[in-house]
């Protein structure tokens, strides 16, 4: 009975431990989802606009003009860009991430993954992990992006990305991302990089009349790597929000269900304890009774 309440005690111990260190994992991820919802909050209307009209002037434009990042081919060679997180404890975070490049290419590009032409670029670790694992041919090179995240560390890879569509390496590029809701809500997307959509989905079938100054060629030229290398930071961004929420619910959860199971223990203990009493007692009084006897 001594061995069973001690193991009881043991565990109630260990849950106590690990409840502490859920507790401290929820604050650190609610301080950094702050931050990282500030940035996401402030660049959402920012990209969303440029997006708009990104897809409004290749939309406008005339026959006559040639737009190397809007052309679009025949799909032979695809390129994925995945975002996932460094690490993991975040819930189905990362799984469903993996889940939906590896549904956009069975629904998709089924044809071109036979072939071995599907590329995926990982900014994140887990993401390289699990999709490497799965067999895709993945590229480590922005894997690492999150140890220093900045606008010039995404831009070389959206440049990178750009180069390579422009060089026909790839004839399709698509970000593979979650778009932060809230810290319980994250909303898995594959979202059109290249090329460049002609009409943007909040636009509808509407399409802009613009004035150019100065040349319609040299402005597009200026315009369109900026707002690309803005719509793969955005992506970013919404990763690093999703992320943060997605561990702080996770270890909210952890922790409810903790005070759950130490409840449970603590029943568990004080029976345990109640029946060791119990049967000391009639112990001693089996004892004295054999004395009088």
């Amino acid at each position: 009975m001594a061995g069973q309440l001690k193991e009881v005690r043991n565990r109630i111990k260990s849950v106590q431990s690990t409840q502490q260190i859920t507790k401290a994992m929820k604050m650190v991820s609610a301080a950094k989802l702050r931050r990282a919802q500030d940035s996401i909050t402030q660049m959402r209307p920012y990209a969303k606009k440029l997006q708009e009209m990104l897809s409004n002037i290749v939309s406008s434009i005339e026959g006559g003009t040639t737009l190397a990042l809007a052309e679009e081919r025949t799909i032979e060679k695809v390129l994925l860009i995945v975002v996932t997180s460094d690490r993991g404890l975040c819930g189905g975070y990362n799984a469903n991430l993996i889940k939906l490049a590896k549904a956009t290419v069975a629904e998709k590009y089924e044809a071109q993954w036979k072939k071995g032409n599907v590329a995926i670029w990982n900014i994140g670790k887990k993401g390289y992990e699990g999709l490497t694992r799965a067999g895709f041919k993945t590229n480590d090179t922005y894997k690492d992006l999150y140890l220093n995240l900045n606008f010039e560390a995404v831009q070389a890879a959206a440049q990178a990305a750009m180069k390579a569509f422009e060089n026909k390496e790839f004839d399709a590029v698509e970000i593979i991302y979650s778009e932060f809701k809230n810290a319980a809500t994250q909303a898995f997307t594959a979202e059109q990089f290249l090329p460049i959509p002609k009409v943007a989905k909040a636009t509808g079938n509407k399409k802009a009349d613009f004035i150019f100054e100065p040349a319609k060629e040299q402005l597009i030229a200026e315009l369109m790597p900026k707002i690309l290398n803005t719509q793969l930071f955005k992506a970013v961004l919404d990763g690093n929000a999703s992320e943060h929420g997605a561990r702080m619910t996770a270890m909210d959860k952890a922790s409810e269900n903790a005070n759950e199971l130490l409840k449970s223990l603590k029943i568990s203990y004080n029976r345990a304890r109640q029946a060791a009493i119990t049967t000391e007692l009639t112990e001693i009084v089996s004892g004295a009774a054999a004395l009088q006897g």
